[in-house]
């Protein structure tokens, strides 16, 4: 972690603090902060808690950034990108350059929401037992799932290479208070990084309720958004997927399913409206916080967005006669948008119930099980609520362009390409390209950082 980040981290803490403490109003202009001062109370603790969420919520993070992300990089003609920011175009070119302000700011606005978690979870001791472990359980599910997107995207995948010495992102687990050399970090190791983001999220799957409880619950409208045992165990199942985990991936979709506590929205439409009842995690937006930038780059300008990312005709031929996924588009001056995300102000889903069954599907398969259900009847039951016709029999295959029909423009996109050795187009899956570089402006201010593969320092 070099300088630009920790000037961005104390830029975010400050603020967060002066909101937080209305009574210490008064900041020193200082390149440090006296914790002792900064977090004295449990308010100051959930006001920060709320500030990792609101990191979160950022465009270049969950609130569009890591999806679309995922999904222009793991394209191969599917969609065209049509807009004019250089910046995503080189995301759908597979020509990234480490001036990227996007690669930039989804980089610091990850370790921004990174160094809020590290301070909650540094001052626990202010918190009531009683909320204690709420806050803790939430604050690790975030840092955990932000370190999976980062390792995801600045590392090679887990199945290239030797995950133990291939190079990940800096992994930092303490608050940044100061600004000096020796906070200059070196990257971690792709190993290293899932075994921190692992650990994470056990903890918060043990540690959350299955629902939101206590004082912080009631600072989020309608305790939406909010990290929950469901949130993290479906989180878990990602990245067990990812590590090719399967016994532990297909257990973790099991437990988030067998819950009930959430259910298949009656039809696809549903799924993407605020109120389905398959979302387990999203990011909440409203016309006074928040944003939703799938709706800006993948939604036609008729529906509030720029029309950038335009469908094919090669991907609407994947689905069968009566799939309505297959008709779930919007066309506008002869273009075709997804229709999952034509509202301005609707909340961006990030993981749904949908996906556990896939994944559940697909980790029973390799392992020739059945643990909850057989493949064939979870894929049919995805298949059914899209009025697609039943399989008779499942293959991997099958399964593999299920998850690519139902979870499209969602940011699954490269992760599964890469885990299943997959090329995008005539580009192999371990390619350098695939890989994002490290941003310049960190190399340049942390000779600690050594630049990916592929790309100069």
């Amino acid at each position: 972690m070099n300088s630009y980040i920790k000037n961005g981290l104390l830029v975010g803490l400050s603020i967060m603090l002066v909101t937080a403490c209305d009574n210490r109003l008064t900041v020193q202009p200082t390149q440090s902060i006296d914790a002792t001062q900064a977090l004295a109370t449990e308010q100051d603790v959930r006001i920060t808690l709320t500030g990792a969420y609101d990191g979160i919520s950022d465009g270049n993070l969950y609130g569009g950034g890591f999806q679309y992300t995922g999904e222009l990089l793991g394209d191969n003609r599917d969609v065209v990108f049509g807009g004019t920011f250089t910046t995503l175009d080189e995301l759908w070119r597979k020509t990234v350059t480490t001036t990227n302000v996007d690669v930039r700011d989804m980089w610091l606005d990850s370790y921004n929401a990174i160094n809020r978690t590290n301070n909650v979870l540094a001052n626990l001791d202010k918190v009531s037992t009683e909320n204690r472990g709420n806050y803790e359980g939430q604050a690790r599910f975030i840092r955990g799932a932000l370190y999976f997107e980062l390792v995801k995207l600045f590392g090679k995948s887990y199945n290239d290479g030797t995950p133990a010495s291939n190079l990940a992102v800096p992994l930092v687990l303490t608050p940044t208070g100061t600004i000096s050399e020796a906070d200059n970090r070196v990257r971690n190791s792709v190993a290293e990084i899932y075994a921190q983001v692992l650990d994470d999220l056990t903890k918060a799957e043990q540690l959350l309720s299955v629902t939101p409880t206590g004082s912080f619950a009631t600072a989020l409208v309608g305790n939406a958004g909010v990290a929950t045992k469901g949130a993290a165990q479906a989180m878990l199942a990602r990245v067990y997927l990812q590590q090719q985990n399967f016994s532990a991936a297909r257990d973790a979709a099991n437990r988030v399913i067998t819950a009930k506590t959430f259910s298949l929205a009656s039809d696809y439409a549903s799924a993407f409206t605020d109120t389905s009842p398959e979302t387990i995690f999203k990011i909440v937006v409203t016309d006074q916080d928040g944003v939703n930038n799938l709706n800006t780059y993948y939604a036609s300008n008729r529906n509030s967005g720029r029309g950038d990312i335009r469908v094919q005709t090669k991907f609407r031929q994947l689905f069968g006669a009566g799939d309505v996924r297959g008709q779930y588009f919007t066309t506008v001056n002869n273009n075709v948008f997804t229709s999952k995300f034509n509202d301005l102000y609707a909340d961006v889903p990030v993981i749904r119930l949908a996906e556990m069954y896939l994944v559940r599907a697909e980790a029973n398969l390799r392992l020739n099980a059945s643990a909850g259900a057989t493949p064939l009847a979870d894929v049919n039951t995805i298949r059914a609520r899209s009025g697609a016709a039943p399989l008779a029999a499942v293959t991997l295959a099958d399964i593999l362009l299920e998850r690519r029909l139902e979870l499209a423009f969602e940011g699954q996109q490269i992760a599964d390409l890469k885990r299943t050795g997959s090329a995008v187009g005539t580009t192999p899956y371990n390619a350098n390209n695939l890989v994002l570089p490290i941003p310049q402006r960190e190399i340049d201010t942390n000779k600690l950082l050594v630049q990916n593969p592929g790309y100069l320092n």
